[in-house]
C-alpha cells in the first residue's frame, strides 16, 4: 500500500463507529499496513478487538457521535477522517447522528490540516448512474431518508472537495463460527437463516439484481483513499464530493440461490414458479407481512444496479471476496450438516 509523502509526519487517521464491523476491519488494515496514527471514536471499548488497544499508535476516544465536544482537541488533529458511524431505527435519533452529528464533526476539523473525510452512506439511496434516488427522500426509511439529506448538505459544504463519500452494496463480514475478532455483519448473520429457507427458495425465480462486497474489501478501498494523496474529484459527471459504490460485479437472485445450494451440496430444479408482482402481493396478504413504502418500492424497482462501482480492483488492488462463494468461504458456512451456532 502506498503511504503519505515521504519525509511527512504519519497521517492522524479518525475513524467514527471503530468497533463496527467495517470500522475494525479499516482500523485493522490501516493498523497492518500504514504508519498512520489512529483515532477511534466508539462507544464501547470492550468489542474492540481487530485492533490492540494499548498500542502507542492507537487513541481511543470513547463516546457518542452526539456528543462531540470532549474529544474536539483530537479531532482537530486529525489529518484524514473515515466515518462510518450511523445509526437507524429511530426517526429522532438517526437524524442527530446521521445529519446533525456530521455537520458538527466537519465544524471540529482543522481546515488548515484536514487533507480528505471518507464518508460513509449507502448504495440504496442512488440510481444506476450514482445520482441520488428521488425515491429515496419521498418513501424511505428514516435511515433512507438522513443519508438522502446528508449527502445533499455535503455537496454544499465548504468541506465538498475533501470529500469521498462511499455508498456500500450489501456488506458481509465476519464469520457464523467463533473465534473471529471482527464484528458480523448483519448480511453473514442472516445467512444461517437465510439457507435454511433454501428447500423453498430453489424451486422460486425472480427477477432481480444486486452488488455485494466483503467488509474487508471495503477497508482495503478506504485504508488505499487515506494513504495516497487526495485530488479533485475524478470521476466524471459528479459534483464536489466524489462518490464511489463499493461492490462487486452485480449478480442475479437466482444466480445467488444456486450458488447457495452449490454450496451447500444440494440440488437445483430446472424450473420454478416465477415470482410476478402479483405473486408478491398475493404473498405479503397471505402472509401477513409488514411493508412499508420504501419495501413496495424495492419491490417495483428490483433491480439495485450501479454503474460504475469500485471494487479493490478498479485502484489495482485484489479482493479478498470476489464472488459469492468467496464470501460463504471467509464466512465459516459449512458444505454440508447444520450450520455452527
Amino acid at each position: 500500500m502506498s503511504g503519505l509523502d515521504i519525509g511527512q509526519p504519519p497521517a492522524r487517521i479518525l475513524i467514527t463507529g471503530a468497533a463496527g464491523c467495517v470500522g475494525q476491519y479499516t482500523a485493522e488494515q490501516l493498523y497492518r499496513h500504514s504508519d498512520a496514527h489512529l483515532l477511534l471514536l466508539l462507544r464501547d471499548p470492550s468489542k474492540l478487538k481487530a485492533v490492540p488497544a494499548a498500542d502507542p499508535r492507537i487513541t481511543l476516544l470513547v463516546g457518542d457521535l452526539r456528543d462531540l465536544e470532549p474529544h474536539a482537541a483530537a479531532i482537530a488533529s486529525a489529518t484524514r477522517v473515515i466515518h462510518t458511524a450511523t445509526a437507524w431505527g429511530d426517526p429522532e435519533r438517526a437524524l442527530q447522528v446521521n445529519v446533525v452529528a456530521v455537520k458538527r464533526l466537519l465544524a471540529l476539523l482543522d481546515p488548515d490540516r484536514l487533507e480528505q473525510v471518507i464518508y460513509f452512506s449507502t448504495a440504496s439511496i442512488l440510481d444506476r448512474n450514482l445520482q441520488l434516488l428521488p425515491e429515496a427522500e419521498a418513501y424511505g426509511t428514516e435511515y433512507i431518508q438522513t443519508k438522502a439529506q446528508c449527502l445533499q448538505e455535503l455537496e454544499l459544504h465548504p468541506l465538498a472537495e475533501r470529500i469521498v463519500a462511499v455508498f456500500p452494496t450489501l456488506v458481509f463480514g465476519g464469520r457464523i463460527v467463533p473465534g473471529d475478532p471482527h464484528p458480523i455483519s448483519y448480511l453473514t448473520a442472516g445467512v444461517k437463516e437465510g439457507i435454511s429457507w433454501l428447500w423453498l427458495a430453489k424451486w422460486l425465480r425472480t427477477d432481480a439484481s444486486f452488488h455485494f462486497i466483503h467488509a474487508a474489501d471495503i477497508a482495503t478501498v478506504c485504508a488505499h483513499l487515506a494513504t495516497t494523496p487526495h485530488l479533485p474529484n475524478p470521476e466524471p459527471g459528479q459534483g464536489a464530493v466524489r462518490r464511489l459504490v463499493l461492490g462487486q460485479a452485480p449478480i442475479t437472485v437466482n444466480q445467488a440461490v444456486a450458488s447457495l445450494v452449490r454450496w451447500r451440496r444440494g440440488w437445483l430444479p430446472t424450473v420454478g414458479v416465477d415470482l410476478q408482482g402479483w405473486l408478491i402481493e398475493g404473498l405479503i396478504k397471505l402472509l401477513r407481512i409488514e411493508v412499508n413504502a420504501w419495501d413496495r418500492f424495492s419491490i417495483r424497482q428490483r433491480h439495485f444496479v450501479h454503474h460504475p462501482v469500485s471494487p479493490p480492483e478498479r485502484f489495482g488492488l485484489t479482493s479478498l471476496a470476489p464472488s459469492l462463494e468467496a464470501v460463504l468461504e471467509a464466512a465459516g458456512v459449512p458444505h454440508r450438516g447444520r450450520l455452527p451456532g
